[in-house]
């Protein structure tokens, strides 16, 4: 399965930040951003100006040794020894082409950019200023800890979702809003409107029908549909464009969509969470 990258955005001291991240591997947070909070026409500068100090050559050989094992040690030593000389200038490019890096990552386009992994990333944003560092750091945990609850609530739809959905597929004995048989009567008729024919398999009525029982209704037959009637409607509509393009007449097909719909509906009600969704939809 290929991997999917994310992109969000912290707000540290008035500065955009853009974290990036990689299905469960590590974040990479953009220097160029934490640089413009120094910086903010020329990030590019004071990145280049870090780059070229020795403590943060050694840093980042470091951290690639201990995370990296493609990592060039032969051309970290040679950055090490030119270190401190006033010609020396090293970019994150050439520290990336030489030694095969890949705590720092150089993107080019409309969100380019030089991006560290975020162990550099708050070294870099330390030498910039302790109290900024700290900001960063508190700002980068509020976004993933916001990114762990929305995937937890995720987590949870999603397994309230399977067990309504178990339940469907399970024989769950009696329920309240059950639809009546379809009559011999109405299998018979033929409905000019595909809609009518799912509003008897569900309802057992038309909407023409139902609104001469309920003339001052302001709302139609599915506006006042409970929650799980609309679930198996759902259902059945699809249900129903299977039958159809399988060439069955309307009155095996409304037979049958009838007969799905009482049995859906008898599983949905009898399911306790169901029952919790229908009180909070009254509400």
């Amino acid at each position: 399965m290929a991997s999917t990258q994310t992109q969000s955005k912290i707000s540290v001291k008035g500065t955009e930040i853009t974290v990036l991240s990689k299905d469960a591997e590590d974040d990479f947070i953009s220097l160029t951003d934490i640089a413009k909070y120094k910086n903010p026409t020329e990030a590019f500068i004071v990145i280049n100006n870090w780059m070229r100090l020795r403590n943060t050559i050694e840093y980042l050989g470091i951290w690639e040794q201990l995370n990296n094992p493609n990592f060039k040690p032969i051309e970290f030593d040679r950055f090490m020894h030119e270190a401190g000389a006033n010609a020396f200038t090293l970019s994150p490019q050439k520290w990336i082409a030489s030694t095969n890096a890949v705590g720092l990552v150089s993107k080019s386009g409309r969100y380019g950019g030089t991006y560290a992994h975020k162990d550099i990333a708050f070294k870099f944003a330390s030498w910039i200023s302790i109290e900024f560092e700290l900001y960063v750091i508190k700002d980068y945990q509020r976004l993933k800890q916001n990114e762990q609850k929305s995937l937890s609530l995720e987590w949870n739809l999603q397994r309230t979702l399977a067990k309504i959905n178990y339940r469907i597929h399970t024989d769950a004995i009696k329920a309240h809003i059950i639809p009546h048989v379809v009559t011999e009567k109405q299998s018979s008729f033929v409905y000019a409107d595909e809609a009518d024919l799912l509003n008897v398999a569900i309802f057992g009525k038309t909407a023409a029908e139902w609104r001469a029982e309920n003339s001052k209704a302001k709302g139609n037959i599915r506006d006042e549909a409970t929650l799980a009637q609309l679930v198996v409607l759902s259902n059945i509509e699809s249900i129903n464009a299977l039958l159809i393009s399988e060439g069955l007449p309307q009155k095996e097909r409304l037979l049958r969509l009838n007969a799905v719909a009482i049995t859906q509906l008898r599983s949905l009600l009898a399911h306790d969470s169901m029952k919790q969704l229908e009180l909070a939809d009254k509400k």
